[in-house]
């Protein structure tokens, strides 16, 4: 979180203020308040909010648009990022030129490698596939081959207008975490609603760092697994729920190649877990995480 703030602070595109939504509880926030500054060092305002306990990604990021409910846009950004100093301002020129109501930019791993440039979701699959995955980032696909292609942002740093929030609603707090994104965005390109891509928003994503999805295959643990999988299920059924019996054959596919042709099989329990578990429909946090 603080190097997120201090990249921030380098934003060359100056007009806006901060928002930390705390999932924790009452003393997490009073630990956060106290380590954070109330103002970042170009003077912009930094406020943590309690979000009154863990109500995941999508829930924090609701409670963050709806403390600024007069806000031009929102930019919803990981507290795992470091945005280039021109990222916000690139964000803010494309939405301003009025043809897309939501934009998102280039996630990048340490070495420059692109994480995605935007995302493209398979229906029938349930499979997500990140656009220019693992290009440098100085040999990005053509932007407007990436809006073609396109149909969600990556939440980990989008900027949302308030016709996009007004048109689609907010993110559905029942995903808890993984593929909120997806499914909002899927939701507001139904109702009309177009999404950008701004090539100069440069974000370093240090991609699994809070939940430990990073980690080497054998030793994920059981929450990005399950979650993942089960929201994959949970997509499909909000958005086409007929292709639900093909995803889900398709999905064990999946789970096939990703965990168990490489000896992970803890991890193909925790993805076959969570596959069930979006069949039969469960929603919000697995009622095994206070456990």
């Amino acid at each position: 979180m603080a190097r997120c703030l201090e990249a921030l602070a380098r934003q060359t595109h100056a007009d806006f203020d901060v928002v930390v939504c705390e999932n924790g509880g009452a003393e997490a926030t009073a630990a956060t308040q106290a380590a954070l500054p109330t103002t970042l060092a170009a003077g912009q305002a930094v406020e943590v909010i309690d979000g009154g306990g863990n109500i995941g990604f999508a829930g924090g990021c609701n409670v963050g648009m709806r403390a600024r409910p007069d806000a031009t846009a929102w930019w919803i950004l990981n507290p795992d990022t470091e945005p280039s100093p021109g990222a916000l301002a690139a964000l803010v020129a494309r939405l301003a030129r009025g043809d897309v109501d939501a934009t998102g930019g280039v996630l990048h791993f340490e070495d420059e490698r692109v994480q995605g440039c935007g995302g493209q979701w398979h229906g029938w699959a349930g499979r997500p596939v990140s656009i220019g995955y693992g290009l440098p980032v100085t040999a990005l696909p053509d932007a407007a081959e990436v809006e073609g292609r396109q149909n969600y942002l990556l939440g980990a740093s989008m900027l949302v207008s308030p016709r996009f929030l007004a048109l689609a609603g907010p993110m559905r707090e029942d995903y808890f975490l993984y593929c909120e994104e997806v499914e909002w965005c899927l939701r507001a390109r139904a109702r009309g609603l177009k999404l950008g891509f701004a090539p100069e928003a440069l974000v370093l994503h240090r991609q699994g760092a809070v939940t430990g999805s990073n980690a080497a295959m054998r030793s994920r643990p059981k929450l990005p697994i399950y979650l993942d999988e089960r929201n994959k299920v949970n997509v499909t059924r909000d958005v086409w729920p007929a292709r639900v019996p093909v995803a889900f054959v398709l999905l064990i596919a999946q789970l096939l190649l990703k965990f168990v042709r490489r000896g992970a099989w803890a991890q193909a329990g925790y993805a076959w877990q969570g596959l069930c578990a979006g069949l039969r429909d469960e929603r919000g946090p697995p009622d095994w995480l206070s456990k």
